[in-house]
């Protein structure tokens, strides 16, 4: 064989192997503004806040009425319920102004309400605060449901069921908003506890729980205990249902049983390894990459349990099928409808048991979460006299599969960041009628499915997009005037010109949640 020939090969070779080995998944492109300082002008004593009692494993167990960080103290710190969200109450600024924060795991930043909105009763006003300082930088962010637009700035707060002493946090003034405050809603911002990567404008905003973290001594761990089971979604009360959020490790009260645990795939969401799902006793035999098509996470400001396209259809027909029930409408299944019945007639008895299982940390093996129909046919408040009515606890997504209230209110869920996994264990408030709505069962074996359900991980910045679109263009150039060479070899030597090429590269959504 020619040289020159041999070496068309190689060329040809090493480009494929280029060109295969940087286009295999979908990716996120945060949002990209200048970089901003973080004021860090407040000096706080932290001191007494680095002693805590350690439990084996290394995390945090501070549950000792005399511990100077007492767990107990964080329980019950929590109000509302799935369908309005969870929220804990803070004093944010000098002098603290009360503010209800909702407590999401899907998201980073910590924003507050700084303007009036119709549907929430009261505003962080800025201008009270003497220790509140702008940053001069804009800020939005959007989610499934809702967004909001505002300014980027610090201040200090406490949490008067929490750590004691304040802390110097980033904080987002909301300005502007559409769809993200509710009507009957008790809070007035968010607290996003998931990592910098999904921080805005960009990583360089440091979240809540980091800043608690980096100026408190507290371990990286905070747990968290959603106490909704079987409550009417819609409900009249003004505090229904409640919870728990331990920042710093893990209150043993709020849970039975073992704790098992899941590796975190990567660092942005809370993002897990789903292995399989069942419906009653019935494999859905669906290739486990399509259980975490785009990603599955773990995110309490989520309401549903949130399944991709075809794992969601596959997931209604087995029920249909399963259940006691004929002839469902489908506007049920997708949402539209509520079902009802009688009132005192339960339909729980009627539908299956749905489980997920997760990859354990021994990736040999697996464990299995079971939410009873308890948690996922769910009943609704203030409908017409003589009939009790419940909603379908699960929806079609489009953009991954998203472990949600529906079950995260069967489990006290533990988000171990600094040894990269998240824990399940039975929760202590999970029941309706004094019987227990999920179980937690393992290890089983995962030697029957992929090494790697979850596939590759997406590119978080816009640079690398940019980069890894321009080397797939020369790539796809490069490949083809190859090729050409070698389909026409003669052709090529006697300088012939392969023509114009062009290369198209479809546009990327830009998805936070």
């Amino acid at each position: 064989m020619p040289k020159s020939y041999e070496m068309k090969l190689v060329l040809w070779a090493f480009w494929l192997y280029l060109c295969t080995g940087t286009s295999n998944a979908l990716y996120t492109i945060p949002l990209k503004i200048f970089v901003g300082k973080f004021n860090s002008s407040v000096n706080v004593d932290w001191s007494h806040l680095n002693r805590t009692e350690k439990s084996d494993n290394g995390l945090s167990l501070a549950s000792d009425p005399a511990g100077l960080v007492n767990f107990l103290d964080m329980v019950n710190n929590l109000k509302g319920d799935a369908g309005r969200g969870y929220y804990l109450e803070m004093l944010l600024g000098t002098p603290g102004q009360k503010v209800n924060i909702l407590v999401d795991t899907g998201s980073s930043n910590f924003a507050v309400a700084a303007a009036p909105h119709p549907y929430i009763t009261h505003y962080f006003n800025r201008a009270l605060s003497s220790s509140y300082s702008s940053s001069g930088r804009t800020v939005a962010v959007r989610y499934t449901q809702g967004n909001w637009a505002g300014e980027l700035g610090q201040d200090v707060l406490s949490i008067p069921q929490g750590p004691s002493g304040s802390v110097a946090v980033n904080v987002a003034a909301i300005l502007s908003s559409d769809g993200f405050f509710l009507p009957g809603v008790n809070w007035q911002g968010i607290l996003g506890l998931a990592y910098s990567t999904l921080a805005r404008p960009d990583s360089s905003v440091e979240p809540f729980f980091a800043s608690v973290v980096r100026q408190t001594g507290l371990p990286d761990v905070f747990s968290l205990q959603m106490c909704g089971a079987g409550a009417a979604a819609g409900g009249g009360e003004a505090d229904p249902a409640g919870g728990s959020l331990i920042l710093g490790g893990i209150e043993p009260t709020l849970y039975r049983g073992s704790m098992w645990y899941t590796p975190i795939k990567e660092e942005w969401y809370y993002q897990v390894e789903i292995l399989k799902l069942e419906v009653g006793n019935q494999n859905l035999n669906l290739d486990c990459k399509e259980y975490n098509s785009d990603k599955a996470i773990v995110d309490s400001g989520t309401t549903l349990l949130r399944l991709p396209e075809n794992v969601f259809s596959a997931v209604v027909e087995a029920i249909a099928q399963t259940s006691l029930i004929q002839d469902f409408s489908e506007g049920f299944w997708m949402g539209t409808k509520l079902a009802c019945w009688l009132k005192g007639e339960t339909p729980w008895r009627l539908f299956p048991n749905l489980s997920i299982y997760l990859r354990a940390t021994n990736a040999s093996q697996s464990f299995r979460l079971t939410i009873l129909p308890q948690l996922y046919i769910q009943p609704i408040a203030d409908m017409e006299d003589g009939l009790d009515c419940y909603r379908f606890g699960v929806s079609s997504s489009t953009n991954g599969l998203v472990i949600g209230a529906t079950v995260m209110e069967g489990f006290y869920v533990v988000f171990d960041r600094a040894d990269r996994r998240v824990g399940f264990a039975v929760s202590t408030c999970a029941e309706s009628g004094g019987a227990p709505v999920s179980e937690i069962s393992g290890p089983f074996g995962a030697t029957d499915v992929a090494s790697d359900c979850a596939g590759g991980f997406p590119l978080r910045e816009p640079w690398l997009w940019a980069a890894s679109y321009a080397l797939m263009g020369t790539c796809a150039l490069v490949l083809t005037v190859l090729l050409l060479l070698l389909a026409f070899p003669c052709r090529c030597r006697r300088g012939n010109s392969p023509g114009e090429l062009t290369d198209e590269s479809s546009l990327v959504r830009n998805r936070i949640k």
